[in-house]
């Protein structure tokens, strides 16, 4: 007989929405979806700008969340974080089965222990690639390492590449599942053509512009730079390409100066920070999806532009290749190459049907396999069966 007794998890994370990223998207998408399917849970984590001055908040998407630290800043405002989160973990012992750590940090360290105490298990997610060996670089993060192979039920990972890493520093491949973010396809979805022309009037984007979006952060790990030197040479030969950079972050002004350096400041339009429900229109408008960042865990931007039915040129690395096939859903294009990328680039701009089949393509491969209700039927069957573990 299947188990359908409800589950009860903690999820601890430094930061939530609205602060946006990739790992805090996904833990208000998840612990929402897990709501509505009749289980319990509760957020652990930092406040300060952007967050509510609040202790206890529903936040809306239906999620209780507790925001330990307000006032503190710095070094001390994640002692304070992982002081209360042991406190929190010991107090609310009663209330939860599981505790699930989203985020590496102080808070970590000191939760691990208690949890073990409590003979809860604990599962953990790391948010990107390369966050195994810059872990086992400090001290704390050795130890946070060590802790996680002694007594950790389940480690989760984004891609193929962060198993490699991870059984490097000594974890069992047993221990280690696959667990994507997840995507809500009824609101990143394509626009009809009606949907398309009003949101392109609104937002000021000519009918005839061919337009490729980035969404995400502004800084310098996104590779953005490099994404302006590809697009300048697409846009001194496509007079009707423009670039849409959504999002905002510490390069912004670089990137301002680049882009009127290279001629191009008229074809790119950066759109700043915009909320969470105005990205799904702004790709919506769009042509085709650019990322050209070296490193990523698991793009939720890439993810909802595929879901949105847009083409991409994104670089090869594990995060964007278990989503993207070459020739199919897009263009991969080698690290640190602009010329190629803008070679994909200008491919795109120049073929609609080509652009039309990928899209579509997209989109089926995340209804596939990435759809919120696939991802949060992986979370059911991971606690299920950690928690089937424990009891044996």
């Amino acid at each position: 007989m299947t188990d359908s007794r409800p589950i009860s998890f903690l999820l601890i994370s430094h930061t939530y929405p609205p602060v946006v990223g990739g790992s805090e998207v996904e833990a208000q998408r998840v612990c929402s979806a897990m709501i509505r399917r009749g289980h319990r849970t509760r957020v652990l984590c930092t406040g300060g700008d952007p967050m509510p001055p609040l202790r206890e908040w529903v936040d809306p998407a239906g999620v209780p969340v507790s925001i330990l630290t307000r006032k503190s800043k710095g070094v001390w405002k994640d002692r304070v974080f992982a002081a209360s989160v042991m406190w929190r973990i010991w107090k609310e012992r009663k209330n939860y089965e599981i505790v699930y750590f989203l985020m590496q940090g102080l808070h970590l360290a000191a939760g691990l222990p208690i949890a073990r105490l409590l003979r809860k298990p604990v599962c953990m997610k790391f948010g990107g690639s390369n966050v195994i060996p810059l872990l086992a670089e400090s001290r704390v993060g050795r130890l946070e390492l060590a802790w996680l192979r002694r007594w950790a039920s389940r480690i989760m990972i984004l891609n193929e590449g962060m198993i490699g890493e991870a059984r490097q520093h000594g974890f069992l491949e047993s221990r280690l599942v696959w667990m994507p973010n997840p995507v809500d396809t009824a609101e990143f979805r394509p626009a009809s053509p009606e949907e398309r022309t009003r949101l392109r009037e609104k937002l000021g984007i000519p009918a005839s512009a061919l337009v490729a979006i980035y969404a995400g952060r502004l800084s310098a790990e996104k590779g953005l730079l490099q994404l302006l030197n590809a697009f300048a040479a697409v846009a001194r030969a496509t007079p009707a390409a423009t670039l849409v950079i959504v999002g905002d972050g510490q390069q912004r002004r670089e990137l301002e100066s680049r882009s009127a350096e290279l001629g191009v400041a008229a074809q790119v339009r950066f759109a700043g920070r915009v909320p969470i429900g105005d990205v799904a229109g702004w790709l919506q408008i769009a042509d085709l999806f650019c990322m050209l960042s070296p490193s990523e865990g698991f793009s939720c931007a890439l993810e909802e532009a595929m879901a949105a039915g847009l083409p991409s040129v994104v670089t090869d690395i594990p995060a964007n290749s278990q989503l993207v096939d070459t020739g199919v859903h897009g263009i991969l294009v080698p690290v640190g190459q602009p010329q190629a990328a803008s070679e994909a680039i200008g491919r795109m701009m120049s073929d609609s049907v080509l652009r039309a089949r990928m899209g579509e393509a997209a989109r089926k491969r995340i209804l596939d396999t990435y759809t919120l209700d696939r991802v949060c039927q992986r979370y059911e069957d991971l606690f299920r069966g950690v928690l089937a573990q424990s009891h044996r």
